[in-house]
């Protein structure tokens, strides 16, 4: 989850409450952020949902507060000032990085915590939306250093966004004093060595030029030139990605941020290559775009919707009144039934079902205020067979030892396949075809993993401060893409274990393995098989009254290298159904 460093005096300053910070901390529990501590300077640490991507900065926690206090309601849209600057896409940018999009911000007053909130921001939100850089880089410069040029279409101050040779033009980027090339940048600098991946297989490099010349490498890093300083009073902020919403919905959660430190918003155009003058389709090909874009959208939630999940009878007008104190707008209609028309800042990148709207209702009126009740249902719980089963069986690992953990489900192609030597859509245990996230926030999850060992071993890794023998185990979900399932997804619970100690063997594992499956009465047979996690007649399938349902081994020398292992780790995983 993201952790945000809020300074709580400049919360009391823009949110305008004079509120002690155990105050703001039950405040912003309400709004669903987690205290999670105090850094050294004093700011508050707080966790929340990564959905919320406009609290990346204590002026968006600022904002969400002032609409829960009521100081601000509905939807509030910044004034943008007519565009002085034109973004230019020349033919020659990049394939694999097409997208521009930029704004200009005028009297700005950045002292040391606005820069410093904003410099946050920036973090956040690359490692966010943007997947490190990736998908969606920002860079902000002073515009006091930047010298527009005329444009092919007569526009002064202008800027161009091109590609560049590896080996071309020469500047001076951030954190250095001499000029270098982009490749020179990628090998010599600690940001370019560190974001190097993003962009070395490029044939040319993604470049930004005024009429001095090179001033930008995104997604790299920026030049010295236009650095951004406490005394800087007017930004261009610019943005390269490979997708054109997501770089204007980060665009549009800046501008807000800026604007609420009393900066002026002022539109940039963004120009586009005409067909043919490209050297390759671009997708804007003639695009002429006015950006920031505030566009506001809009969702339809019904009142019966709202009714049923919240569990509490309202009020039409008290609906609208809880979407006001949201920061949202909506007007309803008469009919069958009530539906509320509901108007969405740009900012709110979370807003994508009517639930998101269901739930802003609920954070207005107050989850603490909601009274339990018992479930209009004439029936008795009871406990479901399969929970009954993997109780018996988390129990009996830990009779063998094992400590239980409750890991992710969602996991990284890379942890989950590429790092235990794994092919996707392989024949062997973990190797099933990925259930992927079509759009995911985060690298670090990427997918649902296709079992479970990954997990254990990431645990293992993060752990190796930490005394041996660690022996872990978990039970949880797996799946894999299966088109004879109606979802087209094949899930199942999955029983895994390792055991970490310097004497380590696949003797060990079996042990405990045969000690599970005579608590169960049902029988066990391992005949040798190879896995490319496992080490070489140091592994075996897992058969289970003669149905083979998971693997046993010695982790392979190369897979614990991987991990930072310096020990012997043997471990085993097999379907939790095979001991009904």
């Amino acid at each position: 989850m993201p952790v945000v460093d809020v300074d709580p005096d400049e919360l009391r300053e823009l949110t305008g409450h004079e509120k002690s910070d155990e105050e703001f901390i039950e405040d912003l529990f309400a709004l669903g952020l987690e205290f999670e501590g105090e850094t050294e300077a004093g700011d508050l640490q707080l966790e929340f949902a990564p959905d919320r991507l406009d609290r990346l900065s204590v002026e968006g926690v600022a904002r969400s507060l002032r609409y829960h206090y009521g100081d601000a309601r509905g939807v509030h849209v910044p004034a943008t000032n007519d565009a002085d600057w034109t973004l230019e896409v020349d033919g020659s940018v990049p394939e694999e990085r097409p997208y521009v999009t930029g704004a200009v911000i005028r009297g700005v007053d950045l002292d040391d915590a606005a820069l410093d909130s904003l410099i946050q921001l920036q973090e956040k939100l690359h490692a966010t939306m943007g997947r490190k850089r990736a998908k969606g880089a920002i860079g902000i410069h002073d515009l006091a250093m930047i010298k527009g040029q005329t444009g092919p279409d007569g526009a002064a101050n202008t800027i161009t966004y091109r590609g560049i040779e590896p080996d071309g033009d020469t500047f001076v980027p951030l954190d250095s004093d001499a000029e270098l090339t982009p490749t020179e940048v990628l090998e010599e600098h600690d940001t370019g060595r560190t974001y190097a991946d993003l962009v070395d297989e490029y044939d040319r490099y993604p470049a930004i030029y005024d009429d001095l010349g090179l001033f930008s490498f995104p997604p790299v890093i920026n030049g010295r030139r236009t650095e951004v300083r406490t005394g800087s009073r007017e930004l261009l902020v610019e943005m390269t990605g490979t997708d054109q919403w997501t770089i204007d919905r980060m665009l549009a959660i800046v501008c807000y941020a800026l604007s609420a430190r009393g900066a002026t918003i002022e539109d940039v155009n963004v120009v586009y290559p005409d067909i043919g003058d490209s050297d390759f389709e671009h997708p804007q090909a003639g695009a002429d775009l006015l950006r920031p874009d505030f566009e506001v959208t809009e969702k339809s939630v019904s009142h019966d919707r709202i009714e049923s999940t919240i569990g509490v009878e309202f009020d039409s007008d008290e609906v609208v009144d809880l979407l006001e104190r949201s920061g949202l707008d909506a007007t309803y209609s008469l009919g069958e039934e009530v539906v509320y028309d509901v108007e969405i800042p740009p900012y709110r990148v979370d807003v994508l079902h009517p639930y998101d709207i269901v739930d802003d209702v609920g954070r207005a009126y107050g989850f603490n205020d909601l009274e339990p009740r018992y479930p209009d249902v004439g029936t008795v719980g009871g406990r479901h067979d399969r929970s009954r089963l993997e109780d018996a069986a988390r129990a009996s690992l830990v009779g063998l030892g094992f400590e239980d953990l409750l890991n992710f489900h969602l996991i990284s192609g890379a942890e989950n396949y590429d790092r235990l030597n794994v092919e996707p859509g392989g024949d062997v245990l973990g190797g099933g075809d990925p259930v992927e996230i079509t759009e995911p926030y985060s690298e670090d999850y990427t997918q649902l993993r296709s079992w479970a060992l990954p997990s254990l071993l990431m645990v293992l890794e993060r752990n190796t401060h930490r005394s041996y023998p660690q022996d872990l185990a978990e039970i949880g979900l797996a799946a894999e893409r299966d088109e004879s399932e109606n979802t087209n997804v094949a899930e199942r619970r999955t029983v895994a274990a390792v055991l970490a100690r310097t004497d380590a063997s696949y003797e060990d594992a079996k042990a405990r393995l045969q000690a599970i499956c005579r608590d169960f009465d049902v029988d066990l047979e391992t005949p040798a098989t190879e896995h490319p996690t496992f080490l070489d007649g140091r592994t075996a399938a897992i058969a289970i009254d003669g149905v083979e349902v998971g693997v046993i081994g010695e982790v392979h020398p190369a897979v614990l290298v991987e991990h930072d292992l310096e020990l012997p780790v043997a471990a085993f995983e097999f379907r939790l159904d095979a001991l009904e």
